[in-house]
């Protein structure tokens, strides 16, 4: 998952007061958080397109690993897995917690059910786990632990954590869109990326990414209306034209070329194949407790990063940061992720990528209605909803990082060195080590460690604490030998 910059990015398109749309606009709050219908609707399509290629990419995962059995989970019932549960929980955060936010399959924990859980119990045991983190999840939030975690985070450090997810998101759509590669290890050099895929750019999927870039900067520049969502339809046109044109090999996950068969039939067979606790007879009852906690952490502080982030980017906290009605935020969140194991698509949780419908104006749930229809209608025409090249979306999350990093960067105290540096660290090590989750726990670390040496120990909230000596627990399991 800032900025008021990225709040002031579309222009008015009606001067004076925003319209009124009866009783859709009181429940959303769309005038009142100063939208409009339009902007909401594009803010919504424009968070589908940046996040779509989950649907591809999350099956990839999933079904690429085997459980203890040998037994590999299918590629068609995870697309249907995975679009379903982004439509239910996307649509739940839309109408309980009214914030733009969408929730998908999350990319990394995915990868610790596919690699750690998988491989020692049966796929049923491991999507159990997700399904006990998320009622762990819920649990902290009824009992306020998780919204008190929140609100003991200082304004400085919110503000670096808004930041550190610019600069990750940003990394994101270099990356996905090919403008940089990583250096395979074979290589034996120290340096872990280069332009392009050889040190230089070359290929039209790259030439799209770097046109949409620049058409995305300059319609945000002239306070065009809709400029991410422009962008991302003229870039796939275009690349549908190369793509027919000049037969380009490979675009990475999606193609932009209009589908043989554009409807697809859903296939649910995977929906409620779960066992709350066989995994604990597979590995023991202190492993199996691990796992869950391994699960929980990376959902709890990678949600909780990206909805401060958002929600700090909307302009929906209040002066000290702080975002009113953030339980029923929260609560759809620990929902989200139990319902990701209970649809074995892993554990669900809120989308960085949000940022994208931010950009175009979103401030409020109707966005979300629009980005969960688009993820219902993908269940039978999913062929048409990856057609959007990542070449073509990803530009929305450089520019959307740009303004992120603009507007935050200049409300962090710098010469208060106490919370400076860890705001510095959140910055660099969200993007430096592909992970929120290790942003927030290295600054949280850092911050407390920080205020103690310089005898402001007591300026820190206990909660903070606490949270900190979870993360240095978690980043000595290895060497604890409890992984």
């Amino acid at each position: 998952m800032s900025t008021s910059a990225t709040a002031k990015a579309p222009a008015p398109e009606q001067p004076g007061t925003p319209p009124a749309y009866g009783a859709l606009d009181r429940f959303f709050k769309i005038s009142e958080r100063g939208s409009t219908l339009s902007r909401e609707i594009r803010g919504g399509f424009a968070t589908f397109f940046a996040m779509a290629y989950i649907i591809v990419l999350n099956p990839i995962i999933l079904s690429s690993a085997k459980d203890m059995y040998g037994h590999q989970l299918d590629n068609g019932q995870l697309v249907t897995a995975t679009a379903v549960t982004a439509a239910f929980t996307t649509l739940l955060m839309g109408v309980v917690g009214n914030v733009p936010i969408a929730l998908a399959a999350g990319l990394g924990i995915n990868t610790v059910v596919a690699l750690q859980l998988a491989p020692r119990m049966a796929w049923p045991d491991a999507m159990g786990m997700v399904v006990l983190a998320g009622f762990v999840v819920m649990l902290l939030v009824a009992t306020g632990l998780r919204e008190r975690v929140m609100n003991a985070v200082p304004l400085g450090l919110r503000k670096g954590i808004a930041i550190g997810i610019g600069l990750f998101i940003m990394l994101i759509g270099l990356v996905d869109s090919g403008f940089v590669s990583r250096i395979p290890d074979a290589a034996q050099t120290v340096v872990p990326l280069q332009l392009g895929a050889n040190g230089h750019l070359t290929g039209w999927p790259v030439l799209v990414f770097v046109l949409g870039a620049l058409l995305t900067l300059a319609l945000i520049v002239r306070k065009v209306p809709g400029a991410i969502l422009i962008s991302i339809i003229a870039m796939t046109v275009l690349g549908a034209v190369i793509n027919a044109v000049a037969h380009v090999p490979s675009w990475g996950l999606t193609t932009p070329k209009w589908p043989g068969n554009p409807v697809s039939t859903p296939d649910f067979g995977l929906i409620g194949q779960v066992s709350l606790f066989g995994g604990f007879a597979k590995v023991g009852v202190l492993t199996g407790i691990l796992f869950v906690f391994t699960v929980l952490l990376s959902c709890f502080f990678d949600a909780m990063g990206t909805i401060m982030g958002i929600s700090d980017e909307a302009k929906l906290t209040d002066a000290q940061g702080q975002m009113p009605g953030i339980n029923k935020v929260l609560f759809v969140d620990g929902i989200a992720v139990a319902a990701g194991g209970a649809s074995s698509s892993s554990a669900t949780t809120c989308f960085v990528e949000s940022t994208a419908g931010v950009g175009e104006g979103a401030r409020t749930g109707f966005a979300n209605i629009v980005t969960g229809t688009l993820f219902a209608l993908a269940l039978f025409l999913t062929p048409i909803a990856t057609m959007v090249p990542s070449q073509a979306a990803t530009p929305a999350l450089l520019a959307v990082g740009f303004l992120i990093l603009a507007g935050g960067i200049k409300e962090i105290d710098w010469a208060d060195y106490t919370i400076a540096i860890p705001a510095f660290v959140t910055m660099v090590m969200m993007p430096f080590t592909y992970s929120i989750t290790n942003g927030i726990g290295m600054g949280f670390i850092t911050f407390a460690l920080l205020r103690l040496a310089a005898g402001r120990g007591r300026e820190v909230p206990v909660a903070m604490y606490v949270v900190a000596g979870v993360f240095a627990f978690y980043y000595l399991m290895p060497a604890l030998g409890l992984t």
